[in-house]
């Protein structure tokens, strides 16, 4: 059997906010900060898993759309805040 198309579709809605806002806007390269950031926004959300990206598109309202948007945009920003914070305090940002 092979499950490789299973995923949890908040991945990638959490990756496009990261390149979007953190790398684009704020001009964040840090590899490190960037994986941490992604898996603490992630391990804040709810899981939604997959098989076909497309799937979803078609089958989310826009106010579901709108909800997942600002969810996605608090957890990033949540994260961010606390991995700088942490980071700091150990000399590693």
């Amino acid at each position: 059997m092979n499950f490789e198309n299973i995923h949890n579709y908040y991945e990638k809605l959490v990756l496009e906010h990261l390149h979007d806002t953190v790398i684009e806007q704020q001009g964040v390269t840090n590899q490190d900060l960037l994986e941490d950031v992604a898996c603490v926004a992630l391990n804040r959300l709810p899981t939604r898993y997959v098989r076909h990206d497309v799937d979803t598109a078609f089958f989310t309202s826009d106010e579901e759309w709108q909800r997942m948007e600002k969810q996605v945009a608090a957890a990033v920003a949540a994260a961010l805040d606390y991995v700088r914070q942490h980071g700091e305090s150990r000399g590693n940002d």
